[in-house]
C-alpha cells in the first residue's frame, strides 16, 4: 500500500462491521479461515469469542442487537490498535472488509 494514504479509523470501522457480520452469519467458517491466514491466530481466537458471545446473546434475547453493537465497538478498537502497531496490515483488513459476506 506504498504511496496510499490509509485512514486507519475508517479501515477499522469497516473491518469491525465485516467481522461482526461474518461472526453472526453462515459464512463464519470461511471468513475465520481467511482471518487466521491474513491476520494470525490471536484475531482468529477473538473472532471465535465474538461468535460465541453473539450466538449466546441471540439465544438468550431472541435477537436483541445490543450484543452486536457491543461487539462492533470492541472490533473497532481492536482493529484500530492493530493498525496503529502494524500499519502494514491495513491491506489485509481492507481485503477482508471488501469480501462478500
Amino acid at each position: 500500500m506504498a504511496g496510499t494514504v490509509i485512514h486507519q479509523p475508517r479501515v477499522a470501522w469497516q473491518g469491525a462491521q465485516a467481522f461482526v457480520r461474518a461472526a453472526e452469519g453462515p459464512e463464519y467458517t470461511a471468513f475465520a479461515g481467511r482471518v487466521v491466514s491474513r491476520l494470525g491466530a490471536d484475531l482468529y481466537g477473538e473472532l471465535a469469542d465474538t461468535r460465541e458471545r453473539l450466538l449466546t446473546a441471540a439465544a438468550a434475547t431472541g435477537g436483541d442487537r445490543r450484543a452486536a453493537d457491543i461487539e462492533l465497538g470492541r472490533w473497532r478498537v481492536r482493529l484500530e490498535d492493530l493498525l496503529r502497531t502494524h500499519p502494514e496490515l491495513a491491506g489485509a483488513v481492507l481485503d477482508l472488509s471488501a469480501e462478500p459476506h
